[in-house]
């Protein structure tokens, strides 16, 4: 165990520096440059000399290794657009982003579980075929679209919700009015999930309901939902958990179309910008916090399901379910 651990760690510190490496690679070397180097009122000599300021005009692997000696002192460097520490800018719309995250897998969970148990426990009843259809419906529905007719049926033609943003404009935000602002996006955001982890839940549980000591359990005349939700639900929340938990890094490094869609101030929006102007160290920094949170959440499920697997094998768990009906 304390070898796994061990190596994973290591694995961790490789894949980030490897993710950082190709970023850098991917935004430096691309044709063009910063936005701020296309000031129709700059010269070619001043152009020239910022570059020269910024460090642009050193090699690759220079201004790689420039920034990653920045990263390792907590300094990720100044925003060309913006004029500001990108580390600044970050603490300021991270919070937004874990708001909008939490509320969608919240949702996700909330829903998606219990539909996935309703859908195994009435096979091929309207019931499922419905929770079918609207999983295909989530997973298939483009995000960009599906904001947009939220906002026109819900802001424009209702009146109910507000269109974007975060909060109020014009008089009094308080929570009531971010919760009003909150709702379409985490909607949006957690549709998908909400379709995959339904049909993980439920393939979960039609494989748990087929066991051997699920029928036994039946023949001794136990009651459906005692089967259902005391013993066949418990082995088949494993897998569904560690699914449940691989959420959380899609939520954090996917919401950059929601947050565009309804111009909600964080990371994703933040990104898009960036992008747009070529910021290369506000672009940096985001990759390098959402990469974080995506790999060392992804290692923490990880770490987490093996203790559980470790500590009580699921097999071993219906086998004594197994001996417990005989």
């Amino acid at each position: 165990m304390g070898s796994y651990v061990l190596g994973r760690l290591v694995q961790t510190g490789l894949l980030i520096v490897v993710v950082t490496l190709l970023t850098f690679l991917l935004i430096t070397q691309a044709p063009g440059g910063p936005a701020i180097l296309l000031d129709p009122n700059m010269s070619p000599e001043q152009a020239a000399e910022l570059r020269r300021a910024l460090g642009l005009d050193e090699p690759f692997h220079i201004q790689y290794w420039r920034w990653l000696g920045q990263i390792v002192r907590g300094n990720l460097g100044t925003s060309y657009s913006i004029g500001q520490p990108v580390l600044d800018l970050i603490k300021s719309v991270l919070p937004n982003t874990l708001l909008l995250s939490a509320t969608a897998l919240v949702l996700s969970i909330g829903l998606a579980i219990p539909a996935g148990i309703i859908s195994a426990a009435r096979r091929y009843s309207f019931t499922d075929h419905l929770v079918t259809f609207a999983s295909f419906f989530g997973i298939s529905m483009p995000v960009f679209w599906y904001g947009l007719i939220l906002i026109l049926v819900f802001s424009i033609n209702l009146g109910w919700l507000p269109s974007g943003g975060m909060r109020n404009l014009e008089g009094a935000s308080g929570p009531l009015d971010v919760a009003k602002h909150l709702i379409m996006p985490a909607i949006v955001l957690a549709t998908a999930n909400i379709a995959q982890l339904a049909r993980y839940t439920r393939s979960a549980m039609v494989t748990v309901l087929n066991e051997d000591y699920i029928r036994t359990a039946r023949s001794k005349g136990l009651g459906e939902q005692v089967i259902l939700y005391r013993h066949a639900l418990r082995n088949a929340m494993i897998p569904v958990l560690t699914a449940a938990g691989l959420l959380v890094p899609r939520l954090v490094g996917g919401a950059a179309v929601t947050e565009t869609v309804f111009a909600w101030p964080g990371m994703g929006s933040l990104a898009v910008r960036s992008a747009f102007a070529r910021d290369y160290p506000t672009i940096m920094g985001i990759t390098l916090v959402v990469s974080l949170v995506v790999i060392v959440t992804t290692l923490i499920v990880d770490l987490l399901y093996v203790m559980r697997t470790h500590g009580s094998d699921s097999t071993d768990g219906r086998k004594a379910e197994w001996r417990r009906y005989r």
